[in-house]
C-alpha cells in the first residue's frame, strides 16, 4: 500500500500494467493503491476530479483481472442482491457499512482538498450505503485499507490468490 498524501501519479511499469489490466487507459490521475502478491497493481485510487474539473465519485478501481473476474462471476449469481438483504437484516453489518461509507467519503474528501466533490455519493457510487449494486467497488474500498465488510467477505470467499502471475502475460501484450 502507498502513504497517504504524495501526489497522484505512477511509474511507466504500473501504467503499462494497468492499461493491459483494464484495457485502456483510466480516467484522471491516479496511483497504484494495493498491489497483489506479485508486486502488481491490484486497485488504483484515482483523483476525485477528471483534468477538466469534472467531479469523479469513484475513489478505488479493482484493476486486477483475475479478482475482477471472480467478482463478476459473484455478481452475476445475484450476490449483489444477497449483500442487500444481508445489510437489511443485520445491525452489525449495517453499521459496518456505514462507517466502511464514511470512511470513503472522508478519503474521497481529503484527496480533494478537503471538500468532496460528490458528497451525496459513496462506495459504488451509491447515496444509500445500504444499497449493493457493485462488488467490485467494495473489493477495491476493502484492499485499500477501509473496513468493508462486503469487500471482506468476498475476498474471504475465495479459496486461493492469483495462481500464476496473469498480468505479467498482460504486460507482454502491451508492450
Amino acid at each position: 500500500m502507498i502513504a497517504e498524501g504524495i501526489p497522484l501519479g505512477t511509474s511507466h511499469a504500473d501504467e503499462v500494467v494497468v492499461c493491459a489490466q483494464l484495457g485502456r487507459e483510466p480516467r484522471g490521475s491516479w496511483r497504484a493503491r494495493a498491489r497483489c502478491p506479485f508486486g502488481r497493481p491490484t486497485v488504483i485510487e484515482t483523483a476525485p476530479r477528471l483534468e477538466d474539473g469534472t467531479p469523479f465519485p469513484t475513489l478505488y478501481w479493482l484493476t486486477c483481472p483475475w479478482l475482477t473476474e471472480y467478482v463478476s462471476g459473484l455478481e452475476s449469481a445475484g450476490a449483489a442482491s444477497e449483500w442487500a438483504s444481508r445489510l437489511s437484516s443485520s445491525d452489525r453489518l449495517a453499521e459496518r457499512m456505514r462507517l466502511a461509507d464514511a470512511e470513503y467519503r472522508a478519503r474521497r474528501a481529503a484527496a480533494a482538498g478537503g471538500q468532496d466533490p460528490t458528497p451525496r455519493v459513496g462506495i459504488a457510487g451509491q447515496s444509500d450505503p445500504m444499497a449493493t449494486k457493485c462488488l467490485h467497488a467494495h473489493v477495491g474500498a476493502f484492499l485499500a485499507g477501509i473496513d468493508d465488510p462486503i469487500g471482506e467477505s468476498v475476498l474471504s470467499s475465495m479459496n486461493s490468490n492469483c495462481p500464476d502471475d496473469l498480468c505479467a502475460r498482460l504486460d507482454e501484450v502491451r508492450q
